[in-house]
C-alpha cells in the first residue's frame, strides 16, 4: 500500500444572519448578571432562527455545504474534486438520513463517500482524523471534512411566546451562550517523497466520562422514552447543561489532551506556534489549567498561543474548532510552517480529541494576510445575496 502525504489545504466558514448582541437577547429573555456574563465571554453569535419567529432561515445543511464550497473555492477546486465527504453535528435536520448526505446533495454529487460523525466540539477533530486517515490510505484523494451545528431551534422555545423575565436564569445561560454556524476543511493526498516530512505528526482521542454523569445532553426525539411520554413533557427537546461541572471538570480533561497530544507529537509547548480550540473552553486558561495540573510557566506559554473566537460567535459545538481554524488562517495568525494542534474537549460525555500538524496552506488571496475572505463573505461562499428578511441564503 502507497503511503500518502495528507495537507490541509483551505478551510471554510459559515455563520447564518445577522449577529445578535447581549442587548439583543436581553430583549427576549431577560438578562444575566455581570459576573455570568463576563464568565460567559460571549458578546456577540449567529442564528439559524428569526429570534422573533423561530422561523428557520436556513438549516444545518444548507449552512454545512455553504462552508463546503467556501472552502472549496479557495482551494481551487470543484465539488467534482471531492471523494469523501465527513462530517460532525449534534443537530441534524433528521435522525436519518444523514446530514452528510443532504450536503452531499446540495453539493451536486451522486456518488461520493460519505461519514457522519454524531458528537459535539470533539466531533470535527473525530471527522478530520477519519478523513486524514483514509486520505492517508490512498482510499480518497480530496476529503472535505465540516463540523455544523443548529442549536437556536433547540433554544427558541424556552423565549418564544413569555415574558423575558419569566425565563429561568440557568435557561438564560444557554441561550446566551450558544450560537450556530459551520466550519470546514479541505484535505489532499499527495504520494509521499522520500525523506519528505509528513503535515499530520499525531492524534488523539478519548472518553473520560465513563464514570461521571453527563456534563451537557439534549434530550428529547430519540428512543429513550415512549414518543407519547416524550411528547406530555415541558418541552419537546431539552438542552441540558452542568456549568459548575464544566468549569471543574472541563480543565482537568483539558490538560490531560493537551500533555498527550504533546507528547506523541514529540512537542514541548514552547515549539507550539497555535493551539486552536473550541471557543467554549476559553475561560479554563486562567488559574483553572495550574489548578488541574499545567505548570505556571506552561499556562503563560498557552495563553499567548490559544487560537479561539467566542467573542464572536458563540459556542458553536461541532463548527468550533473550523470556525477558529478558518479565523485564524484568513487573519493571517496561522502561516505556512507553523506548528498547529487541534484540539477539542466536549462536556458531553468529558470527551478529548485532537491532532497536531505542521501547517502548509498560504494565505487565501495572495500574500497579503488578513485577505477580505470573512465566514460570511457572501460572493466566497457562493450565497445569494439576499433571502429571507433580508438574510442570506445558500443557494
Amino acid at each position: 500500500m502507497t503511503s500518502h502525504h495528507v495537507r490541509i489545504v483551505s478551510t471554510g466558514g459559515y455563520l447564518p444572519g445577522e449577529p445578535l448582541s447581549n442587548d439583543d437577547l436581553e430583549r427576549l429573555c431577560g438578562p444575566l448578571p455581570d459576573d455570568v456574563l463576563d464568565g460567559l465571554q460571549v458578546r456577540r453569535r449567529h442564528w439559524m432562527i428569526d429570534p422573533g419567529t423561530g422561523e428557520h432561515l436556513v438549516n444545518n445543511s444548507e449552512m454545512a455545504t455553504a462552508a463546503a464550497r467556501q472552502a472549496l473555492d479557495r482551494a481551487g477546486l470543484e465539488p467534482g474534486d471531492v471523494d469523501l465527504l465527513v462530517m460532525s453535528t449534534s443537530s441534524p435536520e433528521y435522525p436519518l438520513p444523514a446530514a452528510v448526505t443532504f450536503v452531499q446533495e446540495r453539493l451536486g454529487l451522486a456518488r461520493c463517500a460519505v461519514v457522519e460523525v454524531r458528537s459535539g466540539c470533539a466531533g470535527a477533530m473525530h471527522a478530520l482524523d477519519i478523513a486524514r486517515r483514509q486520505l492517508a490510505d490512498g482510499s480518497a484523494r480530496t476529503a472535505v471534512v465540516i463540523g455544523s451545528e443548529a442549536t437556536s431551534p433547540v433554544l427558541a422555545p424556552i423565549f418564544l411566546g413569555r415574558r423575558p423575565d419569566a425565563v429561568r436564569l440557568r435557561d438564560r445561560i444557554a441561550i446566551y451562550n450558544f450560537g450556530d454556524g459551520a466550519g470546514a476543511m479541505v484535505l489532499r493526498a499527495e504520494p509521499a517523497g522520500p525523506g519528505e516530512p509528513a503535515s499530520f505528526h499525531a492524534s488523539v482521542n478519548a472518553c473520560m466520562g465513563g464514570d461521571r454523569k453527563p456534563g451537557m445532553q439534549i434530550i428529547g426525539g430519540g428512543t429513550h422514552a415512549p414518543v407519547a411520554e416524550q411528547m406530555r413533557g415541558r418541552r419537546p427537546v431539552d438542552l441540558r447543561l452542568d456549568v459548575v461541572e464544566s468549569a471543574s471538570f472541563g480543565p482537568r480533561v483539558f490538560v490531560t489532551a493537551l500533555d498527550e497530544l504533546l507528547r506523541r507529537s514529540g512537542l514541548s509547548l514552547r515549539e507550539v506556534d497555535a493551539c486552536v480550540v473550541p471557543e467554549g473552553n476559553a475561560g479554563y486558561f486562567n488559574g483553572e489549567l495550574e489548578a488541574a495540573g499545567l505548570s505556571a510557566e506552561d499556562c503563560k506559554l498557552l495563553a499567548g498561543r490559544i487560537v479561539e473566537n467566542l467573542t464572536d460567535v458563540g459556542a458553536t459545538g461541532s463548527a468550533a474548532v473550523p470556525l477558529a481554524l478558518d479565523d485564524a488562517w484568513t487573519s493571517g495568525r496561522i502561516r505556512p510552517g507553523d506548528q498547529v494542534l487541534l484540539l477539542a474537549i466536549e462536556t458531553s460525555r468529558w470527551l478529548y480529541a485532537g491532532l497536531s500538524l505542521t501547517w502548509s496552506a498560504p494565505w487565501p488571496g495572495g500574500d497579503r494576510p488578513g485577505a477580505d475572505l470573512s465566514a460570511t463573505d457572501l460572493s466566497a461562499v457562493g450565497l445569494a445575496a439576499t433571502g429571507v428578511n433580508g438574510q442570506a441564503e445558500p443557494r
